[in-house]
């Protein structure tokens, strides 16, 4: 989901300065239907549902969504992805002559980041300035140093039954989840985060999450507060995306909810363990002290991995090297703003 969201600001910044130069270039995002949110109310962006299920299943279902694209009349084909499903595809464009290029994802860069000998601790190149550059290979150049976001949305009426009015609530949304567990706060740490907020009767906190299991911890953390919404399970996806967007600030771990908000322009902090926003994926346009990290003088390791997906022995705990008191400073700072 981070993935997908990274490639937004790229292709706003695209579509935007191109009407700006009088020149048309008319966009087809082809991805999982889940995403189509993501791109909805861009200008000149089409999106193409792949049916990865039946239709698009397998070897000879990439030639059926090949075929299916040939259709569009697709000029140039810029893989932002580059796995060997999307390799495939561009490589029969390629054959068929229509230009192609590929986001290199700087795959020995991070190797020497999280390697445990001879570690090379600097930041490789973000994801995003990586799409900027593939974009560059086909010929269209993309500035993204003054960025622009969508305008917060509307909240129709069924939303509000569920986030209430915003009135003069200062607006936090929480994702203490992510994929893997070493880039999860641990809960009871979270709950102080959450607690020192909630008890600031000016601020409002939105819980996200999703899954029966991750909402009922919500709803522990949650302990019925009056200024706490449990937000997981209640909202359509475009729903949850309408309600980030009216946020003032997304706490969250290094997971897609941090990349959401970043492509709505909301202010994020993101706290990091087992990886680390030298990797590239740290959110778009947030500056560098909004990203948390664990302790290096006590975990010298870090970061042990780009994901999150690899476990190291005696790191299991590095995220309680970030207090909870440093979480809620890093939040309130932004609101103060």
């Amino acid at each position: 989901m981070g993935d997908v969201a990274m490639t937004v600001p790229v292709i706003r910044a695209m579509v935007a300065q191109s009407r700006s130069l009088g020149t048309t270039v008319k966009i087809t995002i082809v991805s999982r239907p889940f995403f189509k949110p993501f791109f909805d109310g861009i200008p000149n962006v089409d999106f193409f549902a792949v049916d990865v299920k039946e239709r698009h299943k397998g070897f000879f279902g990439l030639l059926k969504l090949y075929s299916d694209l040939k259709k569009l009349n697709i000029d140039a084909v810029a893989d932002l992805h580059n796995v060997l499903r999307s390799q495939i595809i561009r490589t029969l464009f390629s054959l068929s002559g229509k230009k192609v290029a590929a986001t290199d994802k700087g795959r020995a860069e991070k190797k020497a980041l999280t390697r445990a000998e001879k570690k090379v601790f600097q930041p490789v190149k973000t994801m995003v300035e990586r799409h900027v550059e593939t974009f560059k290979k086909l010929g269209f150049s993309v500035d993204l140093s003054l960025p622009n976001f969508p305008e917060k949305a509307i909240l129709s009426e069924e939303i509000l039954s569920i986030s209430g009015k915003k009135d003069n609530f200062k607006c936090i949304g929480i994702a203490p989840f992510a994929q893997y567990e070493s880039k999860v706060y641990p809960l009871d740490l979270m709950q102080k985060v959450i607690d020192n907020l909630a008890e600031n009767g000016n601020y409002k906190l939105f819980l996200f999450g999703g899954g029966k299991e991750e909402t009922e911890k919500l709803n522990t953390l949650a302990k019925q507060r009056e200024n706490i919404v449990v937000a997981a399970g209640k909202l359509k996806f475009n729903q949850e995306l309408q309600l980030i967007s009216n946020l003032d600030v997304m706490l969250s771990m290094d997971s897609g909810n941090a990349h959401i908000a970043a492509m709505l322009g909301i202010k994020v902090i993101t706290l990091w363990g087992a990886t680390h926003p030298f990797a590239g994926f740290a959110p778009f346009n947030q500056p560098l002290e909004n990203c948390l990290t664990a302790d290096r003088n006590q975990y010298p390791l870090l970061p042990t991995s780009v994901y999150g997906n690899k476990k190291v022995a005696g790191y299991e705990d590095v995220m309680r090297s970030i207090s909870p008191e440093k979480v809620v400073f890093s939040v309130q700072s932004q609101l103060a703003d």
